[in-house]
This record gives C-alpha cells, sequence and structure tokens, in this order.
C-alpha cells in the first residue's frame, strides 16, 4: 500500500527531529522516544514504520541519496552530455556526503559497532549502493555518447568517486579536518572532474591517428 500524502510528510517531520536531535546531542543520546516526541507522533508509530534507531537513521541517508540518484536518473533520461551533468550533480554528492548530517551518522555507525554493528551496514546500503548504480548509468551513456572513452562503467563512477570524495569523508569524521565551506566543495568537485576527464576523456581523432601511425612503424 503506498503512504498518504499525511504519512509522508509525518516521515518528513520525522527525519528532521532525528536529524535535529542527532546533531545537538550524538547518536547514543538520542532515543525512538525523544524522536517521536519531538515529531508528535507516537513511539509505536516510529517502531511500526522503522523497526529500530539504525532503521530511523539509515532513512536520512536514503533520502539524501534519492536526490542525487534522482538528479542522476533525470540526465541519462533527458540525454544531457555527461561531463555536464557530473559539473552539475558532483558538488551536490560531494556536500551531501561531507555534511553535518553525514558525518554525524558516520560516528554514529562507528559507536554502533559496539551495539548492533547494523548502522554502518544499513548506511551504505541506503547511501553509496543507491547512488554508485545511478552513476554507473550515467557512465555508460557517457562512452555510448562518445563522451568518455570506453570502459566499464562501474570502474569510471569508482574512479570518478575516488577522486571527487577520496579520505575526505573519514578526515571530517575524526575531526581532523574542519567542516566545507560550499565554495570550497565547488573548487573540489570541479578539480576531481578535470582530473577524470584527464583519465577517460576520448583522445581527439588526430591523437588516435597518430597513435596508430606511431604503432604501425
Amino acid at each position: 500500500m503506498n503512504p498518504t500524502r499525511k504519512q509522508l510528510e509525518r516521515r518528513v517531520r520525522i527525519r528532521e527531529a532525528a536529524a535535529k536531535l542527532l546533531l545537538e546531542n550524538g547518536y547514543r543520546a538520542t532515543s525512538m522516544l525523544q524522536v517521536a516526541r519531538a515529531a508528535s507522533a507516537s513511539n509505536e508509530t516510529l517502531y511500526r514504520w522503522y523497526g529500530n534507531k539504525q532503521e530511523l537513521f539509515a532513512e536520512l541517508v536514503s533520502a539524501n541519496a534519492a536526490e542525487v540518484a534522482r538528479q542522476l536518473a533525470s540526465a541519462v533520461a533527458e540525454g544531457e552530455d555527461t561531463v555536464s551533468a557530473l559539473g552539475r550533480v558532483g558538488p551536490t554528492l560531494l556536500g551531501t556526503v561531507t555534511g553535518a548530517l553525514a558525518v554525524s551518522l558516520n560516528r554514529a555507525a562507528v559507536t554502533d559497532v559496539h551495539e548492533t554493528a547494523r548502522l554502518g551496514k544499513l548506511l551504505a546500503a541506503c547511501g553509496r549502493d543507491a547512488v554508485m548504480p545511478a552513476l554507473a548509468r550515467l557512465m555508460a551513456a557517457g562512452t555510448a555518447a562518445g563522451h568518455l572513452a570506453q570502459d566499464s562503467p562501474e570502474h569510471l563512477a569508482e574512479i570518478y568517486v575516488r577522486l571527487l570524495i577520496g579520505d575526505l569523508q573519514i578526515r571530517l569524521a575524526i575531526g581532523a579536518v574542519d567542516a566545507i565551506e560550499p565554495e570550497a566543495l565547488r573548487l573540489r568537485a570541479e578539480e576531481a572532474l578535470g582530473y577524470f576527464l584527464r583519465l577517460f576523456a576520448p583522445a581527439p581523432l588526430g591523437a588516435r591517428s597518430s597513435n596508430r601511425a606511431g604503432r604501425g612503424k
């Protein structure tokens, strides 16, 4: 059964309440009951919809990932140039995975290792595992259109994400770097795309002809 509009609105309120409490109090100090009260919902509703605290916080990641995946899918559906799409979506993806909520959830996953050891797996399933297939489809469209060199779409997606994010999530989670301003995120995304294109932009026709001639000598 599809959720009603009222239920969807209530889910948004619950996510907002959970995020606020997580940022203010931390993962261990945030209970399902506190979230229910802050969202003006019943504790029974939260357990019926989410089952446990890990599933509730995983939905925060799922909501963010769904927006990034939607933008990627839209680019493919509309036939947008892959390079332009990466230039547009890259800062959004980077901002999502390095924002205060994502950092808090990553720290929560480490905390949960000593409790249920489920949150980290749920975050991966709701976040990265939801975005990477959509990114791979964009890469496949790029190779088909000649915007990228022929390669496995999954490999292209993986390399792009490594260049874009690298170890930044870990460094933020452990406090090695401070929160990053939007302009710095934009510049990092631009730089990552530049490096990616150096690796995977198709060689110009003249360069390919020269290479073939050189190999024939």
